[in-house]
Parts: C-alpha cells; sequence; structure tokens
C-alpha cells in the first residue's frame, strides 16, 4: 500500500539531488499547482515547497495574484493558456474540460525536477525525458473518482439538464488520470488514507508525507471559556457542512460559527436555525481568535487529510469529526477529540453532547498536533526527494 521515507542517497544528495555547489547552481526546478484562487490547505502544502525550493518556477493553470502568502506570492509565475480565458480566475471549476490539455501544454522542458502539488491535474504535467517528477498528491482527482455524486448533488438546481454531461466528464478525466499516472516518477501521499486511493486508481505505490501544520501559530494561543462550537473550511459540498447545520437544529442551547465561503452559502444560511452563524472568510491574523474562542471544532465531512482539524488541536481545541479519511489518522478518539460513524444529524449531534460532556486536556491536543509540524513536513520531503534522486540517477545509469 504504501512504503516508507526512504533516505537512500539522503547522506551523499540533498533535496534537489547536487553533488557539489556548481551542480546545485545547474539544477533547474519547477513547482507545478492545479490552480491559485485561494488559500487553503494545499496551499499550505505549496507554501512548504517553495521554502524547499525558492528559486524555482511555479507554473498554475489559473492565478489570482495577491491572494496567497508572501512566499507563494513572492515566486517567479507561469500560468496556461486557461489563465488568459476572460473570467476564467472567478470561475475556474467551469474550465475544468479544459484543464488536461492546459497542463499538457506547459513548456516543462527546461527543468531537471518537476514537483507537483497535486489534487487535481497537475500530476500529468509533462516533464522532459531524464528529468525527474515527484507528485506529492494530496488526493486523485474528487470529481473523477470517488466524490463525483457529491459533485452531482451540489448542481445548481438549474443546472439539472447538465448533470448527465458532467458525469460524462467524469468518466473521461478519470481514463485521463489513471493513463496519466505513468509520468510520475515517485508519488508523495499526503495520508495512508490517499496511499489506498493512489494503490487502487494508479496501481502505484507512495511514500506518505502528511501535510504541515503550522503549530507555531497556534501554540500560543491562551484558551478562552467556549464561546461557541466551531466549523471552518471551503463550504462546498463534500465538506458536508449541512451535515453540522442540521445537526445544530437538535442542538439549541450550543451555538455554531461557521467560518468559511463558498458556493454552499446560500443553502446552507436558507436552512440553518438562529443558534448558526455565518462569518465568511476571514483574514489569517484573525484565524487564531476563532480558535482560541471555540469550546470544540466540528468537522463533518470526509477529508483525504484535512489540516483543520489538526489547526485546532495545535490551538489546544478537541475535535468532533467523520470516523472516515484522513480524521483516523489526525484526531485520537477521546483523547483529542470524538470521532463519529453515523453521517447523519442525529450522529453528529450525539458526538458533539459526548465532546461537550467530556474534559480534554489542551496540552495534549497540542502534543498531537506537533507531531504534523512544518519542520516535519520539510525534513520528510527533503528525505523523500532526495532518495528519489537517487533511485533516478541509478535507473538513468543502468539504461546508459
Amino acid at each position: 500500500m504504501s512504503q516508507p521515507i526512504d533516505p537512500i542517497g539522503a547522506a551523499t544528495a540533498d533535496v534537489a539531488g547536487r553533488s557539489g555547489p556548481h551542480a546545485a547552481r545547474a539544477e533547474r526546478v519547477a513547482i507545478v499547482h492545479d490552480w491559485l484562487v485561494t488559500l487553503r490547505g494545499g496551499e499550505r502544502v505549496l507554501d512548504a515547497l517553495c521554502e524547499l525550493f525558492p528559486d524555482a518556477t511555479l507554473h498554475t493553470l489559473v492565478r489570482r495574484p495577491g491572494i496567497a502568502t508572501p512566499r507563494i506570492e513572492a515566486m517567479r509565475h507561469a500560468t496556461s493558456f486557461a489563465d488568459r480565458i476572460p473570467g476564467g480566475r472567478r470561475r475556474h471549476r467551469w474550465l475544468l474540460p479544459l484543464y488536461p490539455a492546459a497542463i499538457e501544454a506547459l513548456d516543462l522542458s527546461d527543468y531537471d525536477l518537476v514537483v507537483s502539488s497535486s489534487h487535481c491535474v497537475a500530476k500529468g504535467a509533462i516533464a522532459r525525458p531524464g528529468a525527474l517528477h515527484v507528485c506529492y498528491c494530496h488526493t486523485p482527482v474528487r470529481y473523477a473518482w470517488d466524490r463525483t455524486d457529491d459533485y452531482l448533488r451540489g448542481t445548481a438546481p438549474g443546472l439539472a439538464w447538465a448533470r448527465p454531461a458532467i458525469g460524462i466528464a467524469a468518466r473521461w478525466l478519470r481514463q485521463w488520470d489513471k493513463r496519466t499516472a505513468g509520468r510520475v516518477d515517485l508519488f508523495v501521499a499526503n495520508s495512508l488514507n490517499t496511499a489506498c486511493k493512489i494503490r487502487t486508481f494508479y496501481g502505484r505505490d507512495a511514500v506518505v508525507v502528511p501535510p504541515p501544520c503550522e503549530c507555531g501559530r497556534f501554540a500560543a494561543i491562551e484558551r478562552m471559556a467556549g464561546e461557541f462550537d466551531l466549523a471552518l473550511g471551503g463550504l462546498v459540498p463534500y465538506k458536508r457542512f449541512d451535515l453540522a447545520v442540521a445537526a445544530y437544529a437538535d442542538l439549541p442551547d450550543r451555538q455554531l460559527v461557521v467560518v468559511g465561503d463558498g458556493p454552499e452559502r446560500g443553502r446552507l444560511e436558507a436552512i440553518a436555525g438562529p443558534n448558526v452563524r455565518f462569518v465568511g472568510r476571514v483574514g489569517e491574523g484573525e484565524l487564531a481568535g476563532w480558535y482560541a474562542r471555540a469550546h470544540l471544532l466540528v468537522f463533518p465531512g470526509e477529508e483525504d487529510f484535512g489540516i483543520v482539524p489538526l489547526e485546532a488541536q495545535a490551538a489546544g481545541v478537541p475535535v468532533v469529526a467523520y470516523a472516515k479519511g484522513g480524521a483516523l489518522e489526525t484526531v485520537v478518539d477521546g483523547t483529542t477529540g470524538v470521532l463519529f460513524a453515523d453521517p447523519t444529524p442525529a450522529g453528529l449531534a450525539a458526538a458533539v453532547r459526548l465532546a461537550a460532556a467530556r474534559s480534554f486536556d489542551p496540552a495534549a491536543c497540542r502534543e498531537n498536533a506537533r507531531r504534523f509540524d512544518r519542520s516535519v513536513f520539510l525534513a520528510q520531503m527533503r528525505l523523500a526527494i532526495a532518495g528519489a534522486r537517487a533511485l533516478h540517477r541509478e535507473g538513468i545509469a543502468e539504461r546508459r
């Protein structure tokens, strides 16, 4: 299923695969990220990759300047032809049928190392012959594999006529995604959960390196008396915020604050009761304050990994999470939160009541989050890429 991180070559080759200062200067690196239009968990990983390769060129399908971290914004950028389509940056998901062609059209012929950060099509980028392609896989394409039904359910009622076409497009994308898996030399999965999917869908093994949690941002937070329960993330169908909103109809004595924005917001507000409040997207500087005042975090959907539960734990906040996907690897049931197996409003409401009745140690939550600290991610990625570089060199030598 998954392979341990292989430090082969780590003693003689660093993350760039260099053998001396002159070779290091010759190394040309491209980072390929699907799109840069929001700042979410995938962009946190991207920021760390930019720290590893500050001199790389960052290639994206579409980019909205100014939305990312200062480190990402400071990179040298290149975009695909999709970025020049009017309105594409605002409605980037509508361009999905174009993305396979757009990612294949990126000119990566000058690069020795390609590092793709992929949750959609980035892993299909075409490196030049002889170059090394390492893919950090957040998930195989959700729309094409295991989440197609979720996205079809989230289609606006007025677009019901388009659902058959969406289903056909998903099948075509699934075929393309499987066919292009061979372009990757090393898959790095964000979780054991994702590694299983890579094995099932692509027939490939993967090294597991969990995403970085910025523990330092939350370590100094002084917990306040819990004022509300918190739900945080992009308001899209598969994250199941509708489950949380419905559950709190059965929890009239508790308040739920929803932080985030997305296409589901209008529908969620329409079904929410008076004890559910939506505050929209908040700035980076405000995020710690919301965690500090939260009694617990509600995480109702299945994620391939999910960085939000770790941020909450880094702030000392316990988590109520659906017992599937990445949460099984990040939340310690009974110690740093409560996992619930019944994905219904009643099942979630029962888990919230159980968590509210327990006393969780903030120090235990923080200690658990530190296993996923950014420093751990950087060290593990260095080892994984150094090992891939060494094996790649051996393969090239054998072919000569």
